[in-house]
């Protein structure tokens, strides 16, 4: 009878020749500790267990079963195998399974770059979907989208909100609304009085928000300053919500999203004019690397965030008729 010597180190096997089928089957015989039983177990017939278990014995240079004469048993090496490998395998089985994900029960952090003025259309209905569907889950929201494409690359955020016309290669984008841009005026701003011109409106002081970033008002600045406005110098506003704020107190005119106007009017005393100028409207998407395309909780959140600008849009439709059908989403 061969003596045991322990299972050969992991340095002294080269695991790219072991078939995973052996380790299968070294289960089933020392559970079974019958070739017969254990090759019923995976399907193989008694000579084929037979073989099998001949080039385990090669493999770990030990006999792993041995007969006495009150029946078979395991060698030392056997019961040290049997110790560790089905937590083993059911590592390995767990990894080959397809994961199912749970949001109601998995706690997990993700993070989405979306500017200040897209946040305030989205998140009022975003965050209470996922508060309910998966309230263990940390949402972090950046608002500086500077290298966020290169954020998506390296793990360092998910997601990223903003206007994207075609996606890099390497990256998805899905589109969720449109929006265009209209005038934010206080009430009884003297220039409600009068018609409402390109002339009146390029006479007016404007207000811009952060014109050096690499948001849509950058273009919006741009696009003032072809006009031809008599003030060269409008005033500039850090953030989306503060400028409304100064707008309803002042004679200034701010040039803002249509969606963002809606809600900034509902809660300051401002009027939502057209702009009377020609300006493009644009489209907000949402765009993600391919390291996490096919993420179960990728995907899941994807489909929450798109469900989330439907309803945005819907409940702007339904608050405001004059959305036109160019900006639904």
């Amino acid at each position: 009878m061969a003596t045991s010597t322990g299972p050969a180190s992991a340095g002294g096997i080269n695991l790219a020749s072991v078939d995973l089928n052996l380790l299968v089957a070294l289960e089933a015989l020392l559970e079974q500790r019958s070739v017969t039983y254990a090759g019923q177990r995976v399907g193989l017939s008694q000579p084929a267990m037979s073989r099998t278990l001949a080039r385990l014995r090669d493999i770990f240079k030990d006999d792993l079963l041995v007969r006495t004469t009150t029946g078979v048993i395991l060698t030392t090496c056997g019961e040290q195998l049997l110790r560790k490998l089905p937590p083993a395998l059911a590592m390995i089985r767990e990894i080959l399974t397809p994961r199912s994900f749970k949001p109601e029960a998995t706690r997990l952090k993700m993070s989405v770059a979306m500017p200040e003025h897209q946040a305030l259309v989205l998140l009022p209905q975003l965050m209470p979907r996922l508060r309910a569907t998966a309230p263990d889950l940390d949402f972090v929201v950046h608002s500086l989208l500077a290298g966020s494409l290169k954020g998506l690359e390296n793990g360092e955020i998910d997601f990223v909100v903003g206007q994207v016309d075609d996606a890099p290669p390497g990256f998805f984008r899905r589109s969720l609304y449109t929006d265009r841009f209209v005038c934010l005026l206080r009430r009884g701003h003297p220039a409600l009085r009068h018609t409402w011109t390109a002339d009146r409106f390029s006479a007016l002081r404007h207000a811009v928000i952060a014109p050096g970033s690499e948001e849509r008002f950058g273009h919006v600045y741009d696009a003032l300053s072809k006009l031809n406005l008599p003030d060269r110098d409008p005033l500039i506003v850090p953030n989306t919500m503060a400028a409304p704020m100064i707008v309803a107190q002042t004679d200034l005119v701010l040039t803002v999203p249509y969606r963002v106007a809606l809600q900034a009017s509902s809660m300051l005393p401002l009027i939502v004019k057209e702009l009377p100028v020609e300006f493009p409207s644009y489209e907000v998407s949402l765009i993600w690397h391919e390291r996490c395309h096919r993420s179960v909780e990728h995907s899941w959140l994807r489909a929450e965030i798109a469900a989330a600008s439907v309803a945005a849009v819907r409940t702007m439709v339904q608050s405001d008729g004059l959305i036109p059908s160019s900006s639904a989403a």
